[in-house]
């Protein structure tokens, strides 16, 4: 992790010296001015993750310049400011915390009572970061569902690849949860306590890709007017997940290559190399082997990313998944909207366990949040979008239970049974291809023959 950024600013230089040496052989990494104009310029310039600040000062008071920083920028208004002062009141000290100051001592100072504050301001401004980063995380994030084989199978590939250091690409059609895989692995690895930061790398311009990596220096372009850490030094000691990654240009490819042979990057207009300890997992819903072959990825880089490869599995080979996918989405947007939740008729999960899904898990989730909003008191036919009832179901099953609600583990059993059927005839009951497809052994695909009461001269 890089040392913490300390920026003192009083008018004493024997206070800067003194408070200089105490925080250096803390580890902390220190800068100082003697007034708070240079102050203010080191902070937008430089940035920091605290500040120690004299009340009284030549020109802008300390108070002033603690009251612009709390209006400033986003990158440092919430920084911590401890404020100091030789001869303040009590008042003074009321109204500096009022408007926004961290702590407040006087000096003379004294060693440990400035470590213990700067620790403990430190401690508190990290788990407010964490704070917020767990609530946008699960703001945005749906767990991975599912029972059926090929999602069984999935589970144990993340609980074996997670715990070890080995980049991983997972790869898939757009909508089936490619981002949920990474985030399981992030949860179940090692470094589940450090960031997990996310880049798309589809969603920025080709010429800001390597700045939002790597970062810059001041002055590095116009409009740059302050340093700026990249998602690798954000990432730092956690995971970064380079979404759509087949999407990157060769220039930031090579650089994302340096840092994965190296452990080092350098920001852009910058000449000082940083070391950072990232694992990297990619994403891509493209042919990176094709991509590879056209010369619009780079080999060296793909066989880098390339560990442990994970495939991401379409809705459509896990149909049976669909009830309980939607159940789930139904749950949630009830929640979310203050809706009582709603019942869903048996022939709307068998319609929708035929349908081809093109948009993968995110199509259902949508369609779940338009049922909950456009329905009656419960789910129908008749609410179904027409594109989804004029479909062409992609398995013809469609399980009956005679008027009467199923249990979940029922439904369940109809529609494998069916995928198992109409896999198995349109692989003329091959059964070593048919278990491939599904990705199970051959001899549990036995088994499940056996069980559901298949065979070929009785389906």
């Amino acid at each position: 992790m890089f040392p913490p950024k300390i920026l003192i600013v009083d008018d004493e230089k024997n206070i800067r010296k003194t408070l200089g040496l105490v925080l250096e052989g803390e580890g902390y990494e220190v800068a100082s001015t003697g007034s708070a104009e240079d102050g203010l310029t080191h902070l937008e310039s430089e940035g920091a993750d605290l500040m120690i600040l004299d009340v009284k000062l030549p020109g802008m008071s300390g108070i002033d310049l603690l009251q612009k920083v709390r209006q400033g920028s986003p990158h440092t208004k919430d920084i911590p400011i401890i404020m100091i002062s030789g001869h303040a009141s009590l008042s003074e000290a009321v109204d500096a915390v009022k408007k926004g100051a961290t702590d407040f001592f006087e000096k003379p100072l004294d060693r440990n009572s400035i470590l213990i504050r700067v620790a403990n301001c430190l401690k508190q401004r990290r788990l407010t970061l964490e704070v917020e980063e767990l609530r946008a995380a699960v703001g945005e994030r749906q767990e991975l569902l599912g029972q059926t084989p090929v999602m069984k199978k999935l589970y144990e590939e993340i609980r074996k690849i997670a715990p070890t250091k080995g980049r991983v690409l997972i790869t898939g059609e757009s909508g089936t949860g490619k981002e949920l895989i990474a985030r399981a692995i992030h949860r179940m690895s090692q470094r589940v306590a450090s960031p997990f930061v996310k880049v798309n790398c589809a969603a920025i311009p080709a010429e800001l890709i390597e700045s939002e990596l790597f970062g810059y220096e001041r002055g590095a372009f116009t409009g740059a007017h302050t340093r700026k850490p990249g998602q690798f030094e954000l990432a730092d000691s956690g995971t970064l997940f380079l979404d759509e990654i087949g999407d990157m240009s060769l220039t930031a490819q090579a650089k994302v290559l340096r840092v994965l042979q190296s452990g080092e990057m350098t920001r852009v207009g910058g000449q000082r190399s940083v070391n950072v300890d990232v694992r990297v997992l990619a994403a891509t819903n493209r042919d990176l082997e094709e991509a590879v072959r056209g010369g619009l990825f780079r080999e060296d880089l793909y066989f880098r990313l390339n560990v442990l490869p994970i495939k991401a599995p379409p809705l459509r080979d896990r149909l049976a998944d669909i009830p309980i996918l939607l159940k789930e989405f139904v749950t949630q947007f009830s929640k979310e909207n203050g809706y009582r939740e709603k019942g869903i008729d048996d022939e709307v999960l068998a319609h929708l366990c035929g349908y081809t899904w093109p948009g993968n898990v995110r199509e259902l989730k949508n369609l779940a949040e338009r049922l909950m909003i456009m329905s009656g008191d419960r789910i129908t036919m008749n609410d179904l979008p027409e594109p989804i009832v004029g479909s062409k179901p992609a398995t013809p099953f469609a399980p009956r239970f005679d008027g009467q609600r199923p249990t979940l583990r029922e439904f369940r059993d109809s529609a494998e049974r069916a995928y198992i059927r109409d896999t198995l005839e349109e692989n003329d009951w091959n059964i070593s291809k048919t278990a491939t497809i599904l990705g199970i052994e051959r001899t549990n695909l036995h088994k499940k023959l056996k069980t559901l009461g298949l065979s070929r001269n009785n389906s």
